[in-house]
């Protein structure tokens, strides 16, 4: 030791915390089930918080599971204090267990705050004490199960609309389109390989499936007529 109570260098025992980084960063989050849905509403929505886009993550496709690129990117970027907007709490799951289980990943293992836009309650900014937590819990149970339920009675009415459908007779999925009426030249040129089976299906305007199924039904037609 040296005077005054000072170790050598020998002595000295350096201990070393680990930095935690805190962010002050607001992001975005969007979820649109499919790929045709338009996800316009709920960007003009995180915008209007003065989101950047550049720091707004989309996800087109099915909520039934998370396996999301765009979530997954995200959630690596998120720090403590950091701040997630999503349109609503159904973003984050399409079913209890989900989303309650998101939730405790962002808010209480990653430490982010979330505000969920049409649910003022759902503003883990507000309310830290005990009585605005038990609140905010509270208004996520309620609504994780309603987003269950209502995804679980969407299922029940479609499956009851098809069946219902298809008691009627009515045909369901695509109108089949019908053969053009100069088919049989068409089939005659590609037959005698004047023209090929891409120029087939575009003069015939049909795809490769429907143009099999039409050629199956003229060549029919055109034995039976031969048989006559």
């Amino acid at each position: 030791m040296l005077k005054g109570g000072r170790s050598s260098g020998s002595d000295n025992i350096l201990v070393r915390k680990k930095a935690i980084i805190i962010g002050n960063k607001s992001y975005g989050y969007i979820r649109v089930s499919s790929r045709d849905q338009n996800e316009d509403r709920q960007l003009i929505a995180l915008r209007s918080k003065g989101i950047a886009d550049a720091f707004i993550y989309i996800d087109k496709q099915s909520g039934k599971d998370f396996d999301r690129p765009q979530y997954k990117k995200l959630v690596k970027k998120l720090k403590p204090g950091d701040l997630l907007y999503i349109q609503s709490i159904d973003r984050l799951g399409r079913n209890y267990e989900e989303i309650q289980t998101q939730w405790r990943v962002l808010t209480k293992e990653i430490g982010v705050d979330i505000c969920v836009l049409d649910m003022p309650l759902l503003d883990t900014r507000n309310g830290k004490d005990l009585m605005g937590t038990f609140i905010a819990d509270l208004v996520l149970q309620i609504l994780s199960f309603v987003a269950q339920n209502e995804r679980e009675s969407i299922r029940k009415r479609q499956a009851q609309g098809i069946a219902a459908a298809k008691a009627r007779g009515v045909h369901l999925g695509r109108p089949s389109s019908a053969r053009p009426d100069n088919f049989s030249k068409i089939v005659r040129a590609w037959e005698a390989q004047k023209i090929t089976f891409e120029e087939a299906l575009h003069r015939s305007g049909l795809g490769q499936s429907t143009f099999y199924r039409r050629l199956r039904e003229y060549r029919l037609e055109v034995g039976e007529e031969r048989r006559k």
